[in-house]
């Protein structure tokens, strides 16, 4: 029900008193209507419905059934209505002083409503679930179980640290246990510097690196229990065992603006993220707690880890896997490129990101493919490239296969730019594709395996033949792969495929 408008007169004018006069009367016709409905609907509800009606610091009363309110506005905030009246007055044209109020039309909720909505203003980001993507909700449920395992497992590990270095036993003196932790704590900052090197892997490789730090936390609890059986051995263990959770924590702080940026919709990262930790940290408290009750019984540390441990990795990696980012690092890339080929369709967000493989650890080694690698690296014989690099005259990159690794090489020319690196990353892909069919073509007693990849080894001619094949199927390719990646949503950028710094200059 929409207001009456307001029809201004001069203040002297004769005609003042009469439109107010009338307009007064409308307004409290309508209001009258107004509480009338009102009644109605309570007369129709439950009795304890009745008195829980809240209508702000006012009442709806016979008094003010026939009093002439003015009715300005109707206010709705999460499904509960106020309507804004104020009484006019007769002498000034205007509005009396103080009238001005607001009348709930929404019953007092329940107790459980209340507090459910006191949690959820902390658990979840406002607007949810509008304001984040579907994969908020199981990232976040993965997460505080995580969460919840590892707060338990800090109990058991906190009471053998104090109990290896002498403070439970009173067997070491205050200055030797006090040093012993310092020293401790000092060589975890250590490996955290050290650690912070791997720069722009935190980026694009932030999948792999977050599972990597969650094992590495699980890595240095083990160590600090081992503490118990050998307490002699509490300062190396401790601190190796610092070293690998401070590195953790560097991989957990640096992924998590972006792994937040990837649930938000909209300007509301800040929101998202501390809604998340306060998620982890609800959790943490709470596996706090049952870890102390449990710690009572004196269980088995042996079986007590195993079982927190077994937990807290596979929430990591259901964690991990639930995350869905829209850039294309090496190893969604590549599984892209490799689907579109042998299926002539690009995969779509959910399933790009569900089919990563999270366990190609970045700094351990290159994969099968080198985007931007030495000259040195790529060709053992400069025959090899003189025979190759008229194929590339046109490109501003040039790739090749070194049957002695058995990798592709996709070396860059020093005026590449942003398309003519992703065009030779996708070419490295296609002519891999290739070398992959040969080698599955040979006979088993043919095939062999270096450091992980089928070392095929074809002849000069045969690789030659490969190159052509190969800038044939880019040319015709590359473009219809950048537009159905596009109509995915998959973003492209070559900063996420982390190639090399080296450039061929002629």
């Amino acid at each position: 029900m929409s207001p009456p408008p307001i029809k201004l007169a001069g203040k002297n004018s004769p005609a003042n008193h009469q439109t107010l006069t009338t307009t007064a009367a409308q307004d409290a016709h309508l209001l009258v209507r107004e509480t009338l409905r009102i009644s109605a609907t309570l007369a129709s509800a439950p009795l304890e419905s009745r008195s829980n009606l809240q209508l702000g610091h006012d009442r709806l009363d016979d008094d003010f059934v026939g009093s002439s309110f003015r009715l300005i506005c109707c206010e709705e905030i999460d499904g509960r209505r106020w309507n804004y009246v104020a009484e006019p007055d007769s002498v000034t044209g205007t509005f009396k002083k103080g009238s001005f109020r607001a009348l709930g039309l929404h019953s007092r909720q329940p107790p459980l409503d209340v507090f459910k909505s006191f949690v959820t203003s902390y658990v979840v980001p406002e607007g949810f679930p509008d304001s984040v993507i579907p994969s908020y909700v199981p990232y976040m449920t993965w997460r505080a179980l995580k969460h919840f395992f590892g707060g338990a497992m800090g109990v058991f590990t906190t009471q053998t640290l104090l109990s290896s270095v002498g403070i439970a036993r009173n067997t070491a003196a205050p200055g030797a246990v006090a040093i012993n932790w310092i020293l401790k704590d000092g060589a975890g900052r250590v490996g955290k510097m050290l650690f912070a090197r791997q720069g722009k892997k935190f980026d694009y490789d932030l999948k792999q690196l977050r599972f990597a730090g969650d094992l590495l936390m699980e890595l240095g609890a083990g160590v600090e229990l081992a503490t118990a059986a050998v307490p002699h051995l509490f300062l190396p263990l401790a601190c190796a065992a610092n070293v690998a959770k401070n590195v953790a924590a560097v991989t957990s702080t640096s992924t998590r603006t972006p792994i937040y940026k990837a649930f938000a919709r909209g300007e509301n990262i800040g929101d998202v993220t501390a809604k998340g930790e306060c998620v982890g940290n609800i959790a943490d408290l709470l596996g706090t707690g049952m870890s102390i009750l449990i710690s009572k019984s004196n269980p088995s540390l042996v079986t007590t880890f195993a079982l927190l441990s077994c937990g807290y990795v596979l929430s990591s990696y259901k964690e991990v896997k639930s995350v869905v980012l829209h850039t294309l690092n090496r190893a969604r890339f590549s599984m892209a490129v490799d689907a579109f080929l042998k299926t002539g369709r690009v995969p779509s967000l959910q399933e790009g990101n569900m089919n990563e493989n999270v366990f190609s650890f970045p700094w351990v080694k290159d994969g099968p493919v080198v985007l931007g690698p030495r000259f040195k690296d790529a060709f053992q014989e400069p025959s090899v490239y003189l025979a190759l690099e008229p194929f590339f005259e046109k490109e501003r990159y040039v790739v090749t296969y070194n049957p002695s690794k058995g990798k592709v090489y996709a070396l860059l020319k020093d005026k590449a730019k942003s398309d003519d690196i992703l065009k030779a990353a996708f070419h490295a892909q296609v002519l891999l594709h290739f070398m992959r069919l040969s080698y599955d073509s040979q006979p088993l007693s043919q095939q062999q395996i270096k450091d992980g990849y089928s070392n095929f080894v074809p002849t000069a001619k045969d690789l030659e033949a490969y190159i052509v094949e190969s800038c044939k199927m880019v040319s015709h390719s590359y473009g219809i792969f950048k537009s159905k990646a596009a109509e995915q949503g998959w973003m492209m950028s070559e900063a996420h495929l982390n190639p090399g710094r080296a450039r061929l200059i002629k």
